[in-house]
């Protein structure tokens, strides 16, 4: 039997959608040239590098606020942190984790009511957890299809991102899966 889908049930499977398009991203771009991750191109960030770093900084933002952890807008002090994939890669998927493993911890839809506390440059915004979350998703997904767009334009082939976690094709993502610790649902 299926279980019943509710707000909680989404935001769990939007974080663990978004660690799995984020490792597909991450490895194709790890086949990019360094000249190729730097070039300027016709985006809002301007190179892969810099528009896969700004997914990562918000992130780390939005989940430290999420955990309560503190660190505010002094997050944004370092805007491109990797110069490289590897290590930004790596960052990438600790912060996913992170996300995946917050929503895991939410016990009921009340949950998603939750205040988050959201420093700004000049004040605090108060915003619900269920509502940072969405946000965080939308975000995601906007640069992440810049940065498929981006690879458009590379020797590198863009990687299938549209695609959502189907029972009859999890076999395909088996190995994918596997390696971020998700469940084989």
């Amino acid at each position: 039997m299926v279980p019943r889908v509710n707000a909680l049930h989404v935001v769990q499977r939007l974080a663990e959608n978004n660690a799995w398009s984020n490792l597909r991203l991450h490895r194709a771009c790890a086949r990019l040239a360094p000249a190729d991750l730097h070039a300027e191109r016709s985006s809002f960030f301007k190179t892969v590098a810099r528009t896969l770093n700004h997914i990562l900084v918000v992130d780390w933002y939005y989940v430290d606020a999420l955990e309560d952890g503190g660190r505010g807008y002094g997050i944004f002090d370092d805007e491109e942190p990797f110069d490289a994939m590897e290590p930004l890669a790596r960052a990438q998927r600790e912060v996913d984790a992170r996300l995946v493993a917050y929503t895991r911890r939410l016990t009921s839809e009340a949950a998603l009511d939750a205040p988050v506390r959201l420093q700004r440059r000049d004040h605090v915004q108060v915003e619900r957890a269920g509502d940072v979350l969405l946000h965080l998703s939308a975000h995601q997904v906007h640069h992440r299809g810049q940065v498929h767009a981006m690879l458009s334009g590379t020797p590198v082939e863009p990687p299938q991102l549209d695609e959502f976690f189907l029972s009859e094709e999890l076999p395909l993502r088996d190995e994918e899966l596997r390696t971020l610790g998700l469940p084989l649902r």
